[in-house]
């Protein structure tokens, strides 16, 4: 059951506003983006634990489920726990009676009994509230090094899914849609540009791309090869 007030979590934390279904590219798991999508409407799985590495996209998600719980009325909070690891698991007090908690980064606790104890007992009350619960990390459940072995079972509980970095055809597509998001647009051969001339990272090439953005604005000008090359003194 809904919470009839917005819920307010005193810890600095904030979603990202660009950190959207509509501008994350689900090719290679379009399965999974289905399942987060209902996830937020309060549908499907009750608890979903997915993984990846640092390029994949899993922060983004889990705060994009956020997001798009808002418009439909449930209340939902994103929670990294490399952020809030020296808070102690006491933050996680109350949360279950949130319609979805999102725990990213739960590699973190690893080896913390304290922190390892407190999720424990959080995804206890959080199930017995019939409500849900996203969980991600940089590999799978089973692989995380917990030392509680009632951890480790109950995160390999429900559908797992590993978050499949994007090929270079996707990266392209990728920069475009996010340019599109923006306000800009760019070609493919400046997409592929910036792919063969900048890190691989989709992490450095959204930044980069919106460096270029700024500089178009500053400079009046549509974001060419040229362009590129002048901003990165190529």
């Amino acid at each position: 059951m809904s919470s009839p007030e917005p819920f307010q979590i005193p810890l600095g934390i904030t979603l990202r506003d660009d950190a959207r279904f509509e501008n994350f590219l689900c090719q290679g798991n379009e399965l999974l983006c289905n399942t987060l999508d209902q996830a937020a409407r309060g549908e499907g799985e009750q608890y979903l634990y997915i993984w990846g590495n640092s390029d994949s996209g899993c922060s983004h998600l889990l705060q994009a489920v956020c997001h798009a719980s808002d418009p439909v009325g449930r209340t939902a909070v994103y929670l990294p726990l490399d952020e809030l690891l020296d808070m102690g698991p006491g933050v996680l007090e109350g949360m279950e009676h949130l319609d979805l908690v999102c725990l990213d980064h739960i590699q973190i606790i690893a080896g913390n009994k304290q922190w390892e104890e407190g999720v424990f007992h959080f995804f206890n009350r959080i199930r017995a509230e019939n409500n849900r619960l996203l969980v991600a990390g940089d590999r799978a459940p089973r692989q995380l090094s917990l030392n509680l072995p009632d951890l480790a079972s109950r995160l390999s509980w429900g559908m797992v899914f590993q978050v499949h970095n994007l090929d270079d055809d996707g990266k392209v597509r990728a920069l475009q849609l996010r340019a599109r998001g923006r306000g800009f647009t760019i070609s493919e051969e400046v997409a592929w540009f910036l792919i063969h001339r900048a890190s691989r990272s989709m992490a450095d090439l959204f930044e980069l791309l919106d460096k270029l953005d700024s500089a178009s604005l500053s400079a009046k000008r549509k974001v060419t090869i040229p362009f590129v090359k002048q901003v990165l003194g190529l």
